[in-house]
Formats: C-alpha cells, structure tokens, sequence
C-alpha cells in the first residue's frame, strides 16, 4: 500500500464524524487543520480552481432557487466539477424548468443533470434518513479496498443514490455496488465523470508528491 493510501484511509474515518450535519470538508477542517484538508482536497481529483468554483455555483444557485421557488419546493443543489446535480421535489413541470434554466444561466456551470422530481416536498424525517444512508455509503466506501471516499460526493434523496465524481469505470462500478449493499437504498444512480486509467495514474502520483511534502 502506498504512503497516500495508508494517509488517506485513517484521515477519511476521521472525516466521517457528522457527516449528517456538516460537510465533509468543514468537519475535517475542525478536526485536524487546514493542512491536512488541503491534502485531502488533492485525493478528489478535481483542480482547485474547480472545487472554488463549485462552492461558488453552489451557493450562487441556492439563492437563485430560493428567489424563485420560496417555500414551494425542495432544491438541492449539488456541483461536481462545475457539472450540477439538481435534486428535490417541486410542484409541477414548469417549475422543474425554471429551476434547470436558472442554474444553467450561472457563470461556470458547464451542464446540468436534473432529477428533480414533481411530488409533494420530503418529510424532515425524510431527509434525516437520507443523510443518514449518506453517512452510511461514506462509511462503506472508507471500508472498501480501492476507494477512497474523497473521490466521490453522495447524495441522497427518498432513498435514491446519486453518485459524482472523477472516477475511472471499475471504480464508478465497484461505488455503485457497494453503495446499492447499504440498508434503505432504493435505487443507485450514477452522475460520473469517467477518467482513464493513465488519468488515475497521474492524478494518484500528483496526490502523492503533494502528501510527502
């Protein structure tokens, strides 16, 4: 096992705690420094440029969506190398439109895959379930020989999986499985941006010159 990968495995354990109240970075963050959150932002594969600017077209599309859906509905908005993940409920259509055009429209966003769906607006007990599988996929993965957790961001909604992230097919496959092994998953859906192998390789050795500075 390499360095990176003896660092990386105890790091991601740590970085589980709250994973249903916070974000993973913000947690790790808290826990053992800037540091050390800089190495683990290396592991999940996009520049860092990418991982300011999803921030950005996060947070710029949740104030859009709040403008103009208000308290009708229920958006999350998720951005993967500045590829974003719409899911939630919203009340018909028209609205399910509106909101894919609105995102869209932000600077940087370079496509968007909605899965929004029109049905009634998920029960808080809902959604704490759903982290709660989220938590619980994130474990799974920290457990699962040849995947590293950085590398994928989940989301949960009424059960369903999204899975994103810079990954090569037999990771994207092994995540899928793995993800679709834990209780209360209804269904697994893949939202990947496939790298090569030669892509791995490279970016694995990059991760490592960073970690052994």
């Amino acid at each position: 096992m390499s360095k990176w990968a003896r660092v990386t495995r105890p790091l991601a354990a740590v970085a589980l705690c709250g994973v249903v109240l916070t974000s993973l970075q913000g947690c790790v963050e808290m826990m053992v420094g800037t540091a050390v959150v800089g190495t683990l932002a290396a592991s999940d594969r996009r520049t860092f440029g990418a991982q300011t600017e999803d921030k950005a077209i996060v947070l710029k599309g949740e104030n859009r969506v709040r403008n103009l859906v208000g308290g009708a509905a229920h958006v999350n908005v998720t951005s993967f190398n500045r590829r974003v993940l719409l899911t939630g409920e919203v009340r018909d259509d028209a609205m399910k439109e509106a909101v894919e055009r609105e995102i869209a429209a932000i600077e940087g966003v370079q496509s968007v895959v909605n899965e929004l769906e029109v049905t009634l607006v998920s029960s808080f007990s809902s959604r704490s379930n759903d982290s709660l599988i989220t938590g619980k996929i994130i474990a799974s993965f920290v457990d699962t020989k040849d995947l590293y957790a950085n590398a994928f961001k989940v989301v949960t909604e009424r059960g369903v999986v999204y899975l994103m992230g810079r990954v090569t097919e037999g990771e994207g496959h092994l995540a899928a499985t793995v993800a679709s092994g834990v209780s209360g998953v209804r269904k697994v859906v893949k939202v990947f941006e496939y790298i090569t192998e030669e892509d791995y390789r490279r970016l694995t050795r990059a991760s490592e010159q960073q970690a052994s500075k």
